[in-house]
C-alpha cells in the first residue's frame, strides 16, 4: 500500500498539501516526471503535471534519471546541488523519474486554479459562536 503526500500548486502560485492513500496513491505508482494524470485523484477537475518529488529519506528525483533507483550522478548544475561554483562538480545522491511504493512526497501542477478554502481556525470560531448563541 502506497501513501504520498502530494504538493500541489496552480498557476497563480498558491499552493496545497493533499494526502493520498491506498486506490487513488496507487493510481500514481509508475507514472514518470514530466507526465500529466487526472486531477481526480486529489478531489478537483483538470490535470495534474508531476514535476518532481522526493523519497522518505529526502533524497530528490530527477527527471533525467530513468527509472526509480538511487543512484550516485556526477552534477554540474540543477536539481539536488546548491551554490556550485563555476567549473566545480559533485558526486550526490538522487532518485530516479518514475514513482515507486520509497517516494514520500510528489510535487506537481494543477492546470487550473485551487478553490479557495476557509482557514481552520476562522472555521472552528464560527462553530463555538454558534453553541454559545
Amino acid at each position: 500500500m502506497a501513501n504520498f503526500k502530494l504538493t500541489i500548486s496552480d498557476v497563480k502560485g498558491k499552493s496545497t498539501t493533499k494526502e493520498v492513500k491506498d486506490s487513488d496513491a496507487n493510481q500514481l505508482l509508475g507514472l514518470q516526471l514530466g507526465k500529466e494524470t487526472d486531477a481526480a485523484v486529489v478531489g478537483l477537475s483538470g490535470k495534474l503535471k508531476l514535476t518532481g518529488g522526493s523519497d522518505k529519506s529526502g533524497v530528490p528525483m530527477r527527471s533525467d534519471i530513468h527509472g526509480s533507483a538511487r543512484k550516485y550522478i556526477l552534477l554540474s548544475k540543477g536539481v539536488g546541488l546548491q551554490a556550485a561554483e563555476t567549473g566545480q562538480r559533485v558526486r550526490k545522491l538522487m532518485r530516479g523519474n518514475t514513482i515507486s511504493e520509497e517516494i514520500y512526497q510528489i510535487n506537481c501542477r494543477f492546470d487550473g486554479e485551487l478553490p479557495v478554502e476557509a482557514p481552520a481556525e476562522a472555521a472552528e470560531s464560527e462553530e463555538t459562536k454558534d453553541k454559545k448563541e
